[in-house]
């Protein structure tokens, strides 16, 4: 199945809503808790979105309209920079990049999906592909947050344990 650009948008632009109703609802406590050592945080999922919005996506949009290449991207060296670390605070700086990602979104055309550059790592990709990782990118954070986040209440729900053997972190 061929994704179009209004599938796309649809997913990018309902991002920001559900992270702010996980935001703005479940304890920061839950929040920031890793599912295992090592493991990221929905805050963490949520960190990595926002760098991702500033750094990934939007630029590498505009590098392949421009036809230039571009270079791969480090997630855990990016988290690693972050000094935000309030929710609120990122939710607020995703939901403004994610405004200005998506007025850029709103100026390409069907014509620009064929447009290619040169990823350092996967060689040549085109802009359809691009945004497609975008938002499945978006969804896998966003699943990842509420696997993260549903852990302790799998580990309290006794006998019903067994039917969460998907999501056990």
């Amino acid at each position: 199945m061929e994704t179009s650009l209004a599938d796309i948008r649809a997913v990018l632009s309902t991002t920001p809503a559900r992270w702010q109703s996980l935001i703005t609802t479940i304890p920061a406590e839950l929040l920031s808790r890793p599912p295992l050592e090592g493991e990221w945080s929905a805050l963490d999922c949520l960190r990595h979105l926002t760098e991702a919005e500033t750094a990934v996506f939007p630029v590498r949009v505009q590098k392949i309209l421009a036809g230039e290449d571009f270079d791969a991207y480090d997630p855990d060296a990016a988290a690693a920079q972050s000094d935000i670390v309030q929710a609120e605070e990122l939710i607020a700086q995703f939901t403004r990049t994610r405004e200005a990602s998506l007025a850029l979104f709103d100026r390409l055309a069907p014509d620009d999906l064929s447009r290619t550059a040169r990823h350092a790592e996967l060689g040549e990709v085109t802009l359809a592909e691009l945004l497609n990782e975008w938002a499945g990118h978006d969804l896998m954070h966003t699943v990842q947050a509420e696997r993260s986040l549903m852990q302790p209440f799998i580990a309290g729900c006794g006998p019903w344990h067994s039917y969460f053997t998907d999501h056990v972190a």
